[in-house]
């Protein structure tokens, strides 16, 4: 019941319009404020190998596989890290705000976000991180208040034809 409010009200597409700017102005404001700052993540992401997210009487790191992904890929490879971030909060943000490609930037927020709380840092992603698993489940009507009302005819436009839907088979 709850799921299909999500997916069909208008009452829901007018507070995932708000989720959606909240969220998306969270992320556009970060992603500039890093382009302008010249965002190095470097530190961030030595600190994160140096202390990791310990388990509950922090005898031993939680997530031992992500501290080593840290450790050997993105440490490496900060300058590309830093690349991805900064972009990536700029363009999930622009998404979300004018509700373009809205699920699609949802996911990889909420996938950056997931990628800082499991380096440690909590700040504003939890409360950036439910809104967008609100969106997943809500799909296209996430985005109906905003550019992706006009997804369908421009691709009937361009020629690509909607999936299917499945019918049922009678016997």
């Amino acid at each position: 019941m709850f799921i299909r409010f999500l997916r069909e009200s208008m009452i829901a597409a007018v507070l995932f319009l708000a989720a959606r700017l909240y969220v998306g102005w969270t992320w556009l404001t970060s992603g500039l404020g890093k382009i302008t700052d010249g965002f190095n993540p470097g530190g961030f992401l030595q600190g994160a190998v140096a202390e990791p997210v310990m388990q509950g009487g922090g005898a031993a790191p939680a997530y031992p596989w992500y501290t080593a992904f840290l450790e050997h890929i993105a440490v490496p490879n900060a300058n590309v890290f830093g690349f991805l971030v900064m972009w990536g909060e700029v363009l999930v943000g622009a998404g979300l705000i004018v509700g373009l490609f809205t699920t699609t930037a949802a996911f990889f927020g909420g996938t950056m976000n997931m990628a800082f709380l499991l380096a440690g840092t909590v700040s504003t992603n939890p409360v950036m991180l439910i809104p967008a698993i609100l969106i997943l489940i809500g799909k296209g009507n996430a985005g109906a208040i905003g550019l992706d009302r006009f997804v369908p005819a421009l691709k009937e436009k361009i020629g690509r034809k909607p999936k299917e839907q499945p019918t049922a088979k009678t016997a």
